[in-house]
């Protein structure tokens, strides 16, 4: 039997609570509807860590942040770490990544045979997060420039990013189809929209009106907000400054717009799939990093256990193998490992640590798991911060501020914490006894101090004298493009073209 492509795409920061297979939405998304029609949607997707590394860290080897040492986004990634693309390699498969996946440290890899470009994150150690110091507020943190300069753009350094991301994909798929065999491919494609800048240009950004534009429905005043929050809020520099309603609306336009950019992204490779006859042998799998608060509760960016900074889409369309679905258990990005090693015929290694579980019965119809465990330890934190997601239930653990406990089943915007109400007392001592028997917060927290106080100093150090970059170098053999006097005319343009003309 014909092993089925993989072809994985990524959004960066798309909130799943906005999106129009999740919620009534004024978004735009055909392409991404039309795939969320066909295929298996899971309707309440998170993350395991609200932040990009440390996300994606999790997402490629199924293991929780505190086991893998990623705790924010100038964790290194150990090389020794399994991932995704190491057990496809190991089953046969092409694996290849275009785009971001933020990897930090000197292995840019990580079981993908080739990266097509670099990364738009630095791989270095510059942006760890410093507990020795909490009030100090580092100048590559967040601010609110994105927001009060929302509004319509020409180009952007993102804009180039994403163009080269789709692009080199393409091509790669046009690659493949030309080249003779029929090894099977695992192509992941990551861009880099609707992160923030918030900012689009004019054609995504007229495809919506200012009275389009909902504004955030849940936003309590600063001094009722939990301690996390507040640190938030001092994080990005918008405590005490309140945001006009104008820009609010414009950063949330520009988001939208982003995301419709997505969305003809999405577009441009389903194309290509059609045009090169692999529609029908390709798994698609869509997915992202975190959300963005985009104001709601008066936060923005992600860093929180919030739905709009956690929850992330997640839909998986494979013709003819699963039927279209929808799947209401709570699971996880951690979940894609032995999802993908069991949907290309492989198994994980059970001798090897995994936190994530399949998702294939889940696209069967059989059911499965109805749980996230999730681990937070940056921006904003002077400790670990957990999450457990479990039937209508969200706890967010801390040792050093207030629990928060939230029934999303019945309060979807979680503006009810029970954690302090006498009825769910019974329910919140079980959580808290869950948490504290899961993580050793006094040693992870141990962890984390010395990882960040060896990433400082080494960063330090690596700033002087000769610059070294680990960042990735995407390698192109001309001698081996286009026309060249050493491969014959004729060969090089009959296999150039697809089809290929009859002889």
């Amino acid at each position: 039997m014909k092993r089925k492509n993989i072809l994985f795409i990524m959004a960066d920061q798309m909130a799943a609570p906005m999106l129009p297979f999740y919620a009534p939405s004024p978004l735009k998304l055909p392409n991404l509807s039309r795939l969320a029609a066909e295929g298996v949607v899971f309707d309440s997707a998170y993350c395991n860590s609200p932040l990009c590394a440390p996300s994606r860290f999790t997402l490629v080897s199924g293991q929780l942040p505190s086991k893998i040492g990623a705790y924010d986004n100038a964790a290194d990634f150990p090389a020794d770490v399994p991932t995704y693309a190491h057990y496809l390699r190991r089953l046969g498969y092409r694996t290849a990544l275009s785009g971001k996946m933020h990897f930090c440290g000197p292995d840019q890899l990580h079981g993908y045979e080739e990266r097509l470009t670099s990364d738009i994150y630095p791989a270095d150690y510059g942006w760890a997060v410093n507990w020795d110091e909490p009030d100090v507020r580092p100048s590559w943190y967040h601010n609110m420039s994105s927001v009060l300069q929302a509004g319509p753009c020409v180009r952007t350094n993102q804009l180039d990013f994403d163009e080269e991301v789709v692009f080199k994909a393409q091509q790669y798929l046009f690659d493949h189809i030309r080249e003779e065999g029929d090894q099977p491919f695992c192509l992941t494609v990551s861009m880099t929209h609707p992160h923030d800048p918030y900012t689009i240009p004019k054609p995504f950004w007229d495809l919506y009106h200012d009275d389009e534009i909902p504004l955030p429905q849940n936003v309590p005043a600063q001094a009722e907000q939990d301690p996390h929050s507040q640190r938030l809020l001092k994080v990005y520099d918008l405590w005490d400054k309140p945001l006009p309603e104008t820009k609010i609306r414009d950063a949330r336009r520009a988001y939208f717009g982003a995301c419709s950019y997505i969305d003809s992204n999405v577009g441009k490779l389903l194309q290509t799939l059609e045009d090169t006859g692999l529609a029908d042998d390709t798994i698609i799998v869509f997915s992202g990093d975190h959300g963005d608060m985009l104001g709601e509760r008066g936060l923005w960016y992600k860093m929180h256990w919030f739905e709009m900074s956690a929850r992330v889409p997640l839909l998986v369309c494979a013709p003819g193998q699963f039927s279209a679905g929808r799947v209401s258990a709570s699971v996880s990005t951690a979940d894609l490992l032995p999802t993908l090693v069991e949907l290309a015929g492989g198994q994980v290694d059970p001798q090897l640590p995994l936190d994530g579980r399949s998702l294939v019965g889940h696209l069967l119809g059989h059911g499965g798991h109805d749980e996230v465990f999730g681990e937070y330890m940056a921006e904003g934190t002077v400790g670990p911060l957990m999450m457990i997601r479990r039937g209508p239930w969200k706890f967010i653990y801390s040792e050093d501020d207030p629990c928060l406990m939230f029934n999303l089943q019945d309060d979807p915007l979680e503006r009810s914490n029970l954690s302090q109400v006498s009825e769910y007392a019974e329910v919140f001592s079980a959580f808290l006894d869950e948490a504290r028997a899961k993580w050793n917060v006094a040693q992870i927290r141990d962890q984390v101090l010395a990882s960040q106080r060896r990433r400082r100093l080494v960063f330090d150090a690596l700033t002087c004298g000769k610059l070294k970059s680990w960042d990735h170098q995407p390698l192109v053999d001309a001698s081996q493009q286009y026309m060249r006097n050493h491969i014959d005319l004729d060969d090089l343009e009959r296999k150039a073209r697809y089809p290929q003309p009859c002889q």
